[in-house]
């Protein structure tokens, strides 16, 4: 019997990479997006509480009315935005709940637009979903803002959906007002969605994040995550916010994939919602203070340059002084330094030849070992 082919095949790109860095001693991996730091203990005894009273069970499709509430409640609060239970869906992370709206929205055959560089399992789930992933490049030279023109030069009349992520994930990111304003003008007059992942919304440096969907509401599909803001990754718990209509199409497909979000995380959630404010300030500063250590570094090696970090947990470093591709220079600096970063192709077919991300994922003291050991690097 056959298995499918694509998912027999290895990703010979980055499957070396953590073959290589498998057998490393003495590793320093900045190549994930999870903290060195451990889910706050008040989440945790939250979780806990709620694990001890009895909330160990299957919840409603959607989520628990008390986790819908506190999603409401959070964007009342923080971006006073009025939103209904009913347009709110618990899920299991935030791509997750992208796989779903995907599912409900795509035929085969429609268009997805894609800005570049892109977190990868956007175009792999537009693809699972029958669906043709076109690719719009932002530029360095501009902070990889999305132009707009070039973004309207991708519409056809197949066009349903653009998915945007901001702030950004590899590049840091942080579309301007202007941009997402343009961009939300844009999919109301075509009658497009907006996929707006805001898996990263704490760590904007620059300027106030603000929600696509205060821009185009209806259009506007939401997706968040407590992994980055509230260092919960494994808890796999996050929250996607549409119009009606699409929560309940997203409820179907859910029903065959996975019945409810655990309600266990669930509650964790509640509270760090309910919470925010001093939850927040706490990751999101020491994460600031990593870019900003990068920066400095990165600022003193002559081969190495990077943009401004507006948001994220990562640096887009240029290596083109290097006169090496992505993928050579992360081996090389596997090899030599035993550091571990991504090569930036793996954020596109088009993009990241000169570039690779690193992220800010573990204190400055290891930090300043891996530069430390990047700066004493040599190229022929």
């Amino acid at each position: 019997m056959q298995i499918n082919q694509k998912y027999q095949q290895q990703n010979s790109l980055l499957m070396e990479i953590a073959v290589l860095a498998k057998d490393t001693p003495d590793l320093i991996d900045l190549s994930i997006g999870d903290l060195d730091v451990t889910t706050n203990e008040s989440i945790i005894a939250a979780a806990f509480a709620a694990a001890k009273n009895g909330e160990t069970k299957y919840t409603a499709p959607d989520g628990t009315k008390t986790f819908l509430g506190a999603v409401c409640r959070y964007y009342k609060k923080r971006y006073h935005m009025t939103i209904s239970e009913n347009e709110v869906r618990a899920t299991v992370g935030a791509m997750h709940g992208m796989y779903l709206a995907l599912m409900a929205l795509v035929d085969k055959g429609d268009e997805v637009i894609i800005h570049e560089p892109y977190f990868t399992p956007y175009k792999e789930q537009v693809l699972a979903c029958q669906g043709i992933p076109v690719f719009v490049a932002t530029n360095p030279a501009e902070n990889y803002q999305l132009d707009v023109e070039k973004l309207a030069e991708k519409i056809t009349d197949k066009t349903k959906i653009i998915i945007i992520n901001s702030p950004n994930n590899p590049t840091g990111a942080v579309f301007t007002k202007e941009t997402m304003q343009k961009i939300a003008d844009l999919a109301i007059a075509n009658n497009l969605y907006i996929f707006s992942d805001e898996v990263y919304e704490a760590y904007c440096f620059n300027e106030n994040f603000t929600p696509m969907m205060s821009y185009a509401p209806q259009n506007t599909i939401t997706f968040n995550s407590f992994s980055k803001t509230f260092a919960m990754t494994g808890w796999r718990i996050g929250f996607m916010i549409a119009p009606e209509q699409i929560i309940d199409a997203c409820r179907n497909v859910s029903e065959f994939v996975t019945f409810t979000a655990p309600s266990i995380s669930q509650a964790a959630g509640v509270f760090a919602l309910d919470n925010w404010e001093e939850l927040f300030s706490e990751v999101a500063s020491l994460v600031y203070d990593r870019l900003r250590y990068i920066e400095k570094r990165v600022a003193k090696i002559n081969f190495l340059s990077m943009g401004e970090v507006a948001g994220s947990l990562y640096a887009y470093l240029d290596i083109s002084k290097t006169n090496l591709d992505s993928l050579t220079f992360v081996k090389k600096v596997l090899a030599e330094c035993h550091v571990l970063l991504v090569p930036g192709v793996a954020f596109g077919e088009t993009s990241g030849k000169d570039q690779v991300r690193i992220a800010a994922n573990q204190p400055v003291s290891i930090l300043k070992s891996a530069f430390d050991r990047m700066e004493k690097l040599t190229f022929s």
